[in-house]
């Protein structure tokens, strides 16, 4: 009987994830800081998420894909947060084989997804104020499901080459991952094989964010063309103040995502990686709502009329 791809040869059943400290007291602080920020994280994209949906003045192509990156940003943070609480506060710090593999190839997807969500939404805004006029004509329903549906798919195809790759090398004892979940970079380190092709492939991960950020780039070039073209400065202000959130949001994202996966393994820094993976898995889904309502006079106003939940 032929073995699949991703069955470990060293049949290891379970992986133990050292986390941040085995300093007890540490942890404690920790836990309390992390449960504030899950918890903050999932009201947060779940109060936008229920405003777009309840409000008829916010069902616009910009909300939509606002509501679907808050979704990200909550599937994102539980597919890690809530068992990094629980190795925060139990002795017993394992993962199974399956469900690391489970683990990374869920945060993979959201992650990819997310990236490419990014670009959507560029293109978005890019329709918007360089074609106002023709913006309800280009940016139909079908066309932003069938953006964010790409954005699926590209995320699971990917997603399953990266895990597919990393989890058909043998694995040695001792079985300790050097990080609060189990992440493509540190997993490698424990194969005892050549993972240079491994290193490749997630190079090739890192460069492949390249494509969205480049698209969202060049949208944002003739978005800034256009926005130094109008007169008055405070047209000027209003069209960069839609734009301001998504960038300041895009970078808290990728930029981060991008150095790690970029860098060889060899050259890794184990604690490096975890601010990394910190900073984008769980500190920008914190801040993307914050960023969003503060910065958007229609949630705002949404927030004020449904504040009662009552029409």
């Amino acid at each position: 009987m032929q073995d699949f791809p991703w069955e470990n040869q060293s049949s290891v059943s379970e992986f133990i994830l050292l986390g941040f400290s085995s300093d007890s007291q540490i942890n404690a602080i920790l836990f309390n800081i992390f449960l504030f920020l899950y918890l903050s994280t999932l009201v947060g994209n779940g109060l936008i998420v229920t405003l777009i949906h309840r409000d008829s003045r916010l069902h616009t192509p910009m909300y939509f894909f606002l509501s679907v990156l808050s979704t990200l940003d909550m599937s994102y943070v539980t597919t890690t947060v809530p068992q990094m609480l629980v190795h925060l506060v139990c002795q017993k710090k394992t993962i199974s084989y399956a469900g690391c593999v489970a683990q990374m190839y869920i945060f993979l997807v959201l992650g990819i997804t997310e990236g490419w969500l990014f670009s959507a939404m560029a293109y978005d805004r890019y329709v918007a104020i360089c074609y106002p006029l023709r913006y309800k004509v280009i940016m139909t329903p079908w066309l932003c499901g069938a953006m964010v549906a790409f954005c699926g798919l590209w995320g699971i195809s990917c997603s399953l080459v990266y895990t597919v790759f990393t989890m058909r090398l043998p694995f040695c004892g001792p079985s300790e991952i050097n990080h609060f979940f189990c992440e493509v970079p540190a997993v490698l380190k424990l194969a005892c094989a050549d993972t240079s092709l491994n290193d490749r492939v997630d190079f090739i991960l890192g460069f492949i964010l390249l494509i969205p950020l480049s698209f969202i780039l060049a949208s944002y070039f003739r978005i800034f063309a256009t926005i130094l073209r109008i007169r008055s400065a405070q047209g000027r202000l209003k069209a960069f103040s839609t734009c301001a959130s998504h960038i300041t949001v895009v970078t808290m994202f990728c930029g981060p995502a991008m150095f790690m996966y970029m860098n060889p393994g060899a050259n890794a820094s184990p604690e490096r990686d975890k601010k990394l993976a910190l900073f984008y898995n769980v500190i920008s889904a914190f801040l993307n709502p914050i960023i969003y309502s503060l910065r958007n006079k229609d949630v705002k106003r949404a927030f004020l009329k449904h504040k009662d939940w009552t029409y």
